[in-house]
């Protein structure tokens, strides 16, 4: 919000500065999504860049924001919150599930 409302111009990245591989990433995901899912490798690019760590030093700067939550703990919350916005779906990822039992 403070970057579409301010007077800033130009690129921000607002990624993760905690840099990790693609392996890792896949992991994470294979982790969150489907523990069976094939991670499959693949040649790289050339253009592909070998350090994936985003400066987000403009944003800290002018914009006062940096990340609070890891990837590990952010991508579960995120496939929680797509699944129940697109499927309507309150039981898969969720934490908070409440089931009401009236024959106990």
């Amino acid at each position: 919000m403070r970057l579409m409302e301010g007077e800033h111009v130009g690129p921000f990245n607002l990624g993760n500065p905690g840099e990790f591989t693609m392996l890792e990433l896949a992991e994470v995901v294979q982790e969150t999504i489907d523990p069976n899912a094939k991670i499959e490798f693949r040649p790289n690019t050339e253009d592909d860049p070998h350090k994936r760590k985003p400066d987000i030093s403009r944003a800290k700067e002018l914009l006062g924001w940096q990340p609070k939550v890891s990837l590990r703990k952010g991508l579960p919350l995120m496939v929680s919150d797509f699944r129940q916005r697109i499927f309507g779906d309150h039981k898969v990822g969720s934490s908070s599930t409440t089931t009401n039992d009236s024959s106990s």
